[in-house]
């Protein structure tokens, strides 16, 4: 029996057999990630995976299995914005089962997903891939992203991967871990020694933003999916208003997750930056999602504040978390500087490519 290639069934209802399909694909994420990663803290639950691919009014979901017989030994997940204005489509995961790999099996993976982004009127796709922080070793050959100065082994599987079918490296993106169990004290204390401006005040809330902040913080979401680092890579403009930011609750919570956000409040009532930590449900992990500083508000060390105040209000949520996970483009040095100094270390690298 030949390899098919389809989307993975969600079940929406009581259905078993769509039940077992996305079973199987939260078990192969739990595996690829322990094997390229050495931890599935960070593995989503088939619970998160149902509220992430059922109907998304701003963003398409694609979960692609590999299916021999019943047995799912591939997969893949692509999505795009559901903007008509976009172009772009965004591979986020690929991964074969180890003892299957090199049939030809994530190639008809690549092949299906491009093909999808295509019909779907998203001509340029952008991959992603994982890669230990040691991969490689001295004497490799290695590969440059555009800017930054992070590398990675040519051979490593997913690098030969991408090259071959003709993609290139567009960006690396820093992943750093963050031992952040009992430290409120020490947060507490960094703040009270921080000189940042008085113009600002700092708002935290759980899961659900302020009604009269809802405009401006729309904004600022619109902003990050443009102002952060990109490379050589074409992230395209995430159209955000209130309406979005409601949603994006909605949805977040419905998978299980708990969010916590710090932002910056400007003299005129407006957002003017801030960070996101998202709290994975049955996971010691924390994933820090988005941070960003306006440009008109830069220089005023909000960031460094922001973080603190959202460290703080992590242990005063959930004591039990134990590390906090970032991911920083190599050349975003500002912020990198900062995990640094709040003593995120090296975890491993992601791969950013698209085909010139």
């Amino acid at each position: 029996m030949g390899i098919e290639i389809r989307p993975v069934r969600v079940p929406h209802q009581a259905d078993a057999e769509a039940s077992a399909e996305l079973d199987a694909y939260a078990a192969l994420i739990r595996r690829l990630d322990l094997e390229r990663l050495g931890t599935d803290e960070l593995a989503r639950p088939v619970t998160e995976l149902v509220r992430q691919f059922a109907d998304d009014p701003y963003r398409a979901h694609v979960p692609l299995g590999a299916f021999d017989g019943d047995a799912l030994v591939g997969i893949a997940e692509l999505e795009w914005e559901r903007d008509d204005q976009a172009r772009t489509a965004y591979l986020e995961m690929l991964g074969v089962v180890p003892e299957r790999r090199r049939e030809g099996i994530g190639s008809a993976l690549l092949e299906r997903a491009e093909r999808i982004a295509r019909d779907a009127g998203r001509p340029t796709l952008v991959l992603a891939a994982d890669h230990p922080a040691d991969a490689g070793s001295d004497g490799d050959e290695v590969l440059h992203a555009p800017q930054g100065d992070a590398t990675i082994p040519a051979g490593d599987p997913p690098a030969r991967f991408a090259v071959a079918r003709g993609y290139a490296l567009g960006q690396l993106d820093r992943v750093s871990v963050l031992d952040a169990a009992a430290r409120a004290d020490e947060f507490r204390s960094r703040l009270d020694g921080l000189a940042a401006s008085a113009r600002y005040r700092v708002r935290t809330w759980v899961d659900h933003a302020p009604d009269d902040l809802l405009d401006s913080l729309a904004v600022a979401h619109e902003r990050m999916s443009v102002d952060a680092p990109s490379g050589a890579i074409d992230y395209e403009l995430e159209r955000w208003d209130a309406d979005r930011v409601r949603d994006d609750e909605r949805r977040t919570a419905a998978m299980g997750r708990t969010t916590l956000t710090a932002a910056a409040v400007a003299p005129d009532d407006t957002v003017a930056g801030f960070t996101v930590l998202s709290l994975p449900a049955g996971s010691p992990a924390v994933e820090q999602w988005d941070t960003i500083v306006l440009a008109a508000h830069r220089g005023h060390r909000l960031g460094m504040r922001l973080k603190l105040e959202n460290l703080v209000l992590l242990e005063a949520t959930d004591a039990t978390r134990e590390r906090v996970y970032t991911w920083n483009a190599d050349e975003n040095e500002h912020m990198l500087a900062i995990n640094i100094d709040l003593g995120f270390r090296p975890f491993a690298l992601e791969s950013v490519w698209q085909r010139p």
